[in-house]
């Protein structure tokens, strides 16, 4: 049975998120109360702010080391998850951008975990009964984005920086070298990883418009690396000139190694699905 628990982000995490929210909010309010020379195209706003959620059907494989064998969780598909997402856009002039974006993933999957040999010639480990696997992974990015094009479509290009934090934790109850325990392992690490982003946006009208993007974060050096793709399609509708919901569908492919002294602790998750948000724009 795989259960999904709301636990408050961490105090690092949280000054992290919302320093940078503050900062991007506080850099648009100047930007915005200062004089423009023209007008952005109807399909950018001089500063947003979106908070909403991702509903995604994840497709999941990880797997945890420990100094007789490794926990492994196998391809399964645990069910729908929801994560909470913020982002927020900001206009430097008319056509160059700050972008900032936050989610969260986190599941804990309790079930058939198997079990492999050794490493390294120190004992077996052979898992029965119930097992647990149990995954966290904080995600942020930065990027400066330039926009071209003047008209009702406007195609942006990006470049910036990506924060993940990933923990990776295992469980069982398990025979080692003919010992009946319970054992378990923990593995968490983070990394910074340069990013490029691709967008299009079109104004159907100034209150109706729809957009898509693709990102792509990876990092093929140091102990903790991999790889994070994203892509999604949506449109945004604003009943009132300032607020408006934002519908779209997404897809993100996560793989993510930690290697350590036995054998490569692994993370690898795609998620895919519907995401809503409010939004304000100024």
């Amino acid at each position: 049975m795989l259960l999904l628990r709301s636990r408050p982000l961490d105090r690092a995490c949280r000054l992290g998120v919302f320093g940078a929210l503050g900062a991007l909010a506080g850099t648009g309010f100047l930007f915005a109360a200062a004089p423009a020379h023209a007008d952005p195209s109807p399909a950018l706003d001089r500063f947003s702010l979106s908070v909403g959620a991702f509903s995604a059907d994840p497709k999941f494989n990880a797997s945890v080391n420990t100094p007789y064998g490794s926990l492994q969780s196998g391809d399964i598909k645990p069910g729908r998850v929801t994560m909470p997402r913020i982002s927020a856009d900001m206009l430097i002039g008319d056509s160059q951008g700050i972008s900032f974006d936050y989610y969260q993933y986190k599941r804990d999957y309790t079930g058939g975990v198997a079990s492999n040999n050794s490493f390294g010639g120190l004992g077996s480990l052979n898992a029965f009964g119930n097992a647990s696997i149990n995954t966290k992974l904080d995600f942020a990015k930065l990027s400066y984005k330039w926009w071209l094009g003047t008209g009702n479509t406007v195609f942006g290009l990006g470049a910036g920086a990506a924060y993940y934090r990933a923990t990776l934790g295992a469980s069982a109850t398990a025979v080692v070298n003919g010992q009946v325990g319970t054992y378990s392992e923990s593995s968490s690490d983070n990394a910074i990883a340069p990013l490029l982003e691709v967008g299009v946006r079109h104004a159907i009208t100034p209150d109706l418009r729809l957009f898509a993007d693709a990102s792509g974060v990876w990092k093929n050096n140091g102990r903790f690396h991999g790889n994070i793709y994203n892509a999604s399609a949506g449109v945004e509708w604003f009943p009132v000139k300032n607020v408006g919901v934002v519908l779209a569908y997404g897809v993100t492919n996560i793989d993510l190694t930690r290697e350590n002294n036995f054998a490569d602790t692994r993370l690898k998750v795609r998620l895919q699905g519907p995401s809503a948000f409010l939004k304000a724009r100024f």
